[in-house]
């Protein structure tokens, strides 16, 4: 009886040693596949962001000017990091979200190609350099910066300067214009530096009101941190420098401004929401409306700039803008009525391959014929144009197809359009007037 139980207890130890081996590979492989996606807060002064929303948007995703073979738009896989270092559910103290994030936010330092800026030596002009600063955040251990394209504009290499005053050499391995984002490395050796990557959170859990820091180096003043909350989300940033907007802006009243760009915008458990990247400003400086791109933007892109370089957007090839009452009454329509009317197609877009129509001029009379207006897409309604480039961006990937439902003259139709890859300029593009009246 006693071996018996001898035998018994033996099974049960061997039994429990394997489960155990099993659970630990198993949460090692889980580990794997959690990739660390912080995002940057970004800060261009752009005085006119706001200005540009109200014109006509062009209706794109589109791809940098980047070599390489890009991947699509990773729209159906989503990976947040998670924090063991402290309870997620229990808010921190301004305090104690600096301590726990200062050493993993970074001031970033581009010297930069200046055309505009011409030097004389020995009678021989060469062209000058510009030096820019700006921020970014650590993303993983092996030296992965995030932080704005702008931020590095054309430059290969930057430098990275921690809050210990340590100084680092990195190259620049991914960027995408049309995000304003970009992932750098460092090259130095870096190994006496204990890197912290920051936790990243789900932006799409925001809410108007909620408390956000954002940290940063403002006009260089390092390791700067400002607070405020989150006054609206969902916004359309228009960016002069490519034609083209970056959707689902989170819009703060948390203090940026130039050299913020890049940093982070965090929660009050010191994990990343977004990357400041703009202030709506007539002086340059903050007046109380910035803004960030979600973190969810980042996360959907940060793992295809480091693999190949560059990326992919889904591109319609339209220009265009919302239904407006006074624009809805000309053409003999409900005056709240929602939609986005077409005003230019561009040659050989998917849009124009589909059928789509857009303004017409009449050459005799000099007056303007409305084309298409798109009131919904894949079965879901659009009340603006700031609803079809967010579905795009967030759900569509290059090569897909969607269903755009159009009024045309009055008369309701299923128009069935294959996405392409957004060009990296619009050279050629249709010329486009406003047709808002």
């Amino acid at each position: 009886m006693t071996k018996a139980r001898e035998l018994s207890l033996i099974a049960v130890i061997v039994i429990l040693v394997a489960v155990i081996a099993i659970q630990s590979i198993t949460n090692s492989r889980i580990l794997s596949l959690i990739g660390q996606q912080p995002q940057q807060l970004l800060l261009p002064v752009l005085s006119t962001i706001m200005n540009g929303a109200k014109q006509l948007q062009k209706q794109i995703t589109g791809q940098n000017n980047n070599n390489g073979d890009c991947a699509g738009a990773a729209v159906t896989a989503t990976s947040f990091t998670k924090s063991s270092s402290h309870n997620s559910s229990q808010n921190l103290s301004l305090t104690g979200i600096f301590k726990q994030v200062e050493n993993s936010v970074v001031q970033i330092t581009s010297t930069l190609s200046n055309p505009n800026i011409q030097i004389i030596i020995n009678g021989n002009p060469i062209e000058g350099q510009s030096t820019r600063l700006g921020s970014g955040f650590i993303y993983d251990k092996q030296g992965y910066v995030i932080t704005n394209n702008h931020v590095v504009g054309n430059a290969k290499t930057v430098d990275v300067t921690f809050v210990d005053g340590n100084t680092y050499a990195a190259k620049v391995v991914g960027t995408d214009a049309f995000s304003d984002i970009a992932i750098i490395q460092m090259t130095d050796n870096f190994s006496t530096e204990n890197l912290l990557p920051l936790v990243i959170a789900n932006s799409s859990s925001l809410q108007v009101g909620q408390q956000v820091i954002a940290i940063g180096n403002p006009f260089g003043l390092s390791d700067t941190m400002t607070t405020g909350i989150v006054s609206q989300m969902g916004r359309l940033l228009p960016d002069p420098n490519t034609g083209f907007s970056i959707p689902n802006g989170i819009q703060t009243d948390a203090a940026i401004n130039p050299g913020n760009s890049g940093g982070p915008l965090l929660n009050m458990h010191g994990q990343v929401l977004g990357m400041n990247i703009a202030i709506s400003s007539s002086t340059g400086e903050f007046s109380g409306i910035g803004f960030a791109i979600p973190s969810n933007t980042i996360i959907r892109e940060v793992t295809t700039l480091i693999e190949h370089g560059c990326y992919r957007h889904a591109w319609l090839g339209i220009s265009g803008g919302s239904v407006t009452p006074g624009l809805a009454q000309t053409v003999g329509l409900p005056r709240n009525y929602k939609g986005v009317v077409i005003g230019s197609i561009q040659a050989g877009s998917p849009a124009y391959k589909a059928g789509l129509q857009g303004v017409t001029q009449d050459e005799f009379s000099n007056t303007q014929h409305v084309g298409d207006i798109i009131t919904g897409i894949d079965g879901h309604s659009l009340r603006s144009i700031d609803d079809l480039i967010s579905y795009i961006d967030v759900h569509k990937s290059v090569g897909d197809n969607v269903v755009l439902t159009v009024n045309r003259h009055d008369q309701i139709m299923n128009m069935n359009v294959v996405l392409q890859t957004r060009p990296p300029s619009l050279e050629n593009a249709t010329s486009q007037g406003s047709i808002l009246p």
